[in-house]
């Protein structure tokens, strides 16, 4: 398969970004009335910068399986709210109590604890209204119903906040952290919403139910492979390129891939599940060479 070149695909990925920033603030709320503070808050943890990664993954599954509408759009901007919302309350001091995130002040830090946590259950419920509107759009209903309900499995307690209860209590075990614990972890906090943006992606473009699965398998690796990198830039990367405080797991007492298998040996492995990510997802017969690209640009990413 013939790749786009690096120069090439940072272009690609920041016209993307940009895209998906206007995708956005089309669907966040009004900062008005009497609950303009807590929108405020909302909007300021969305609005705060990152990766966009996950809705950039469900559009660009979509399209790799020939998906061409908006109806992907509410959508793309409801994972990306709760996405945010898992950070905003991730940072509050009764978890990680950091200051920083996406390079400058987290929610908690600015608004206060209380109203970080109403934007935090806004930005959950407010998910799933943007996700909704999708259901007003050209496209077939069965399949947003099926995509919507990934996308709250997902996030739920069979998903996102199941991993993030384990590394809770993973906090209390020290180095009896077990690898298992730890897989089960990262599988639940990390791939369960790129898992889901990807299987969006491919449902409302109307890949096949064995489709679906392969792209599962896919994105389950991609996550992994992500939260490994993640676990290796705690360690070895800056505030000033990270974005965020270094250290944040050793200062929490955190089990990681890193304390774990070491740092040579979490470097191969974040390769080996990228690339046979990759090859999954060719596997199916289908082609996005940006997606391809952007699944590789994985493994050297420094923030």
């Amino acid at each position: 398969m013939k790749m786009v070149s690096w120069m090439n695909f940072k272009e690609e990925l920041k016209d993307r970004v940009d895209h998906i920033e206007a995708i956005l603030k089309e669907y966040l709320p009004k900062e008005e009335g009497w609950q303009k503070t807590v929108i405020a808050a909302m909007n300021y943890s969305v609005l705060a910068g990152g990766k966009r990664l996950r809705p950039m993954l469900m559009e660009e599954t979509y399209r790799l399986f020939g998906g061409k509408g908006r109806e992907i759009e509410p959508f793309m901007a409801a994972i990306e709210m709760i996405h945010t919302y898992s950070l905003v309350h991730d940072d509050l001091p009764a978890m990680d109590n950091d200051e920083y995130r996406r390079g400058r002040k987290t929610t908690h830090v600015v608004y206060g604890e209380a109203m970080a946590i109403l934007a935090g259950d806004g930005l959950l419920n407010y998910a799933f209204e943007t996700a909704m509107k999708s259901f007003a759009m050209e496209g077939d209903l069965e399949k947003k119903a099926r995509a919507l309900s990934v996308l709250a499995q997902k996030a739920g307690i069979y998903g996102m906040i199941g991993g993030q209860t384990a590394d809770i209590e993973a906090e209390d075990l020290g180095d009896q952290v077990t690898a298992g614990h730890l897989m089960f972890i990262h599988a639940h906090k990390t791939s369960a919403l790129i898992e889901a943006a990807m299987m969006t992606g491919a449902i409302l473009a109307g890949a096949s139910q064995e489709e679906t699965a392969q792209i599962e398998k896919a994105a389950y690796e991609i996550g992994i492979a992500f939260q490994i990198q993640d676990d290796i830039l705690d360690v070895t990367s800056t505030l000033e390129m990270l974005g965020k405080p270094i250290g944040s797991d050793a200062k929490n007492h955190k089990t990681t891939y890193v304390t774990l298998k070491g740092l040579e040996e979490s470097r191969k492995e974040q390769q080996e599940l990228s690339l046979h990510a990759i090859e999954t997802i060719r596997s199916i017969g289908y082609s996005n060479d940006f997606l391809m690209e952007l699944v590789t640009s994985l493994i050297t990413r420094e923030k």
